[in-house]
């Protein structure tokens, strides 16, 4: 049963409802299940699954989808979903099952060990990547946190939600805020230019030049791009009113950029937003938090580490999301895992955990066990 999953097409796919805290996305739109049901493959939903993002069960059943309990969505052979499973879900892994979502595996290592115990097949939404080195899966998210980091990040400097009171674009004759942003992917591009946006002082800081070279054409307002280095970190990190960690590695877990000794020389009651959480985070002193109870104050420094952050915003979330999995789980559900991976080789990076053996480098050297070769997973 444990091999035929991988090899046959699956008759059917459940959609639980995501059980996170303050999660609210989901993972099909009903336009999405009308995609899948015209191509002969059923799509089980749990009731309830789309509430949190407006979508009802009527939509979804007009879509043709199958309206069921909890354990019928996890009974199916696809299980596509948002966020990596909860403790509670974990006695619903099976080894005659594929999971389709976003993992995180070098952050939850209790997720992963759950995953090789069940012999669950994982594929992970952020380590599917494409030859470029682009991750379709992971971009719209990204692009998603990146806006919120910004605005969340202003929202937070206002004094009577525990700020310093900073204006994040200052006015005529006060200076703008001092915005430095770890990291210029797709995160830090967005969190760098929605800030400038908003007028203020926008330091962006990577590695590459050649990354930095490629967004200058791009560049707006006060947004100044800069090489990273451990000395320009330690200058520039105490100027900061919102410092944003943006820095990711594929399947890994993020580096640790700022320690603590630099969170304890930032001003009073500045702003640290660390999208990187959802990785175990970028700054030392970060704790993951929630929507509902979104920061913590650490040396005087607000702390925002909210490890689903577009789940604040579902229906955009869900929509962007679907936009791009969709495809891939068309072509896993209707030809098989071996099938679409040799259509679609980006799936092979996805690979994350196949029949008890860890399929990713990143994911294999965060978790300390031996990686195995994809294609030798799926064999």
């Amino acid at each position: 049963m444990a091999s035929s999953v991988l090899s046959a097409p699956m008759a059917s796919i459940g959609v639980p409802t995501e059980i996170k805290a303050d999660e609210l996305r989901v993972a099909l739109t009903p336009d999405g299940v009308r995609e899948l049901t015209t191509q002969g493959l059923e799509v089980l939903v749990q009731a309830g699954a789309g509430s949190g993002a407006g979508i009802g069960d009527d939509s979804f059943a007009r879509a043709g989808a199958k309206i069921v309990s909890r354990e019928e969505a996890w009974s199916a052979h696809l299980i596509v979903k948002v966020k990596e499973p909860q403790e509670e879900e974990f006695t619903f892994l099976r080894p005659d099952m594929v999971l389709f979502t976003y993992l995180h595996l070098a952050a939850y290592p209790n997720v992963g060990k759950a995953l090789l115990e069940a012999g669950t097949t994982g594929l992970g939404y952020e380590t599917v990547q494409m030859e470029s080195g682009t991750l379709p899966l992971l971009a719209p998210m990204s692009e998603i946190a990146g806006r919120l980091a910004a605005q969340v990040g202003a929202h937070l400097l206002e004094r009577p939600h525990g700020g310093s009171g900073v204006l994040i674009g200052g006015c005529t004759g006060v200076r703008p805020a001092r915005v430095i942003v770890l990291g210029a992917g797709t995160v830090g591009w967005n969190a760098a230019r929605l800030a400038a946006a908003m007028d203020a002082e926008v330091m962006l800081l990577d590695r590459s030049p050649e990354r930095l070279r490629n967004l200058e054409a791009d560049r707006r307002g006060r947004l100044i791009s800069i090489v990273s280095s451990r000395g320009l970190l330690e200058r520039l990190i105490p100027s900061a009113d919102l410092l944003i960690g943006a820095v990711l590695t594929p399947g890994g877990r993020a580096p640790t950029l700022v320690d603590e000794e630099l969170v304890k020389q930032m001003k009073a009651n500045s702003v640290i937003v660390d999208v990187a959480i959802d990785q175990g985070g970028c700054v030392a002193t970060s704790l993951e938090t929630t929507h509902t109870n979104p920061t913590v104050t650490i040396h005087g420094v607000q702390h925002y580490a909210v490890g689903n952050m577009p789940g604040a915003v579902p229906f955009t979330s869900t929509e962007a999301l679907v936009s791009v999995t969709l495809p891939y789980i068309l072509g896993v559900a209707g030809r098989g895992l071996e099938k679409a991976v040799s259509e679609r080789p980006e799936l092979l990076s996805g690979l994350n955990t196949v029949r008890g053996s860890v399929c990713h480098p990143g994911v294999a050297k965060a978790l300390g066990v031996p990686p195995r070769h994809p294609m030798a997973c799926l064999r």
